[in-house]
């Protein structure tokens, strides 16, 4: 009785140990290959999986999600024969279990030497500055080669992003110089624009300042023109009016014993203005006779004829 349990108990533990081997739980985004007997039998995907204990294997096991790789540091030959060095970081992603197990003996490092020769090879493709202005050119070339290389291992590069290249300390000690000069350069010009840029603001606001004061003084003339015309012609108009006034009042009663009477004062009164601003006075010989001096020139005024 005791030996029949212990075989029962044997039985139902070999039969455990049979279950557990042979149930297999993948988890998400997770690829298992299985080798029957040695040889490749199939791939298992993500949930509950069974395999045949004691004749199947769970040989490799692959992250089917993008993953990130460090590709360590190398010195390149740049096109100058200047030494650089390259480091970045490649993102793939497994696409084929089967080729990832079988197409090489280890993925990853096929992968990263492939890039390290790629990057090599793109490096020695341009000069120096070519490879600090031109990191797209180089990644693309790294993805290019790359995408065709491991469709054979069942890999699909994503991309590859260059970190760092750093040339030699002499080279870059040659480099800020030459950023410092440029620098330099590039503030000179701008000041000089600046300067000439200045100038010729202050050259076409003075001309707008003398083109405004010429209009101003042009404006001024002609206004004082008009005045000192209308000026003219008022004094004109009153000067007639005041003739054909005087003319008026002559031709009228007693008008010409007050004129004679107005001319004798004026004629007296003009010849004492004379003897005090000079020592020699002439005299006329008539002065005596002031009568015949206002006679004529009454008549002459009695002559004269209105301007038409």
């Amino acid at each position: 009785m005791a030996i029949s349990a212990l075989i029962g108990l044997l039985v139902i533990l070999f039969a455990v140990a049979i279950i557990v081997r042979a149930v297999r739980i993948v988890p998400q985004q997770r690829a298992w290959v299985v080798e029957r007997l040695g040889r490749f039998h199939g791939v298992l995907t993500s949930g509950i999986q069974v395999i045949v204990p004691f004749f199947d294997r769970v040989a490799y096991q692959f992250d089917m999600r993008e993953i990130p790789l460090d590709v360590p540091e190398q010195v390149c030959i740049t096109k100058d024969n200047t030494r650089l060095s390259v480091d970045g970081v490649l993102y793939y992603q497994i696409t084929d279990a089967q080729n990832a197990a079988y197409g090489t003996n280890n993925v990853i490092a096929a992968v990263v030497q492939l890039v390290q020769t790629t990057m090599r090879a793109e490096v020695g493709k341009l000069a120096l500055d070519e490879c600090l202005s031109q990191r797209e050119t180089l990644n693309k070339g790294v993805v290019d080669v790359l995408t065709q290389a491991g469709a054979g291992w069942g890999v699909k590069v994503l991309r590859y992003e260059i970190r760092n290249l750093t040339p030699p300390e002499e080279i870059q000690r040659a480099m800020e110089l030459q950023l410092t000069a440029e620098r330099q350069k590039r503030a000179a010009i701008a000041k000089s624009e600046g300067d000439r840029q200045q100038a010729i603001n202050q050259s076409e606001g003075q001309k707008q300042s003398q083109i405004n004061n010429a209009e101003g003084e042009r404006q001024a003339a002609i206004l004082r023109a008009d005045g000192q015309a209308q000026a003219i012609a008022e004094v004109a108009a009153a000067t007639a009016k005041a003739i054909t006034d005087i003319g008026k009042a002559v031709a009228g009663e007693g008008g010409s014993e007050a004129l004679h009477y107005q001319l004798g004062q004026q004629w007296v009164a003009q010849w004492g203005l004379l003897a005090k601003s000079s020592t020699v006075t002439v005299v006329p010989a008539s002065m005596g006779d002031l009568s015949a001096m206002v006679g004529t020139l009454l008549s002459q005024a009695a002559n004269a004829k209105p301007a038409p």
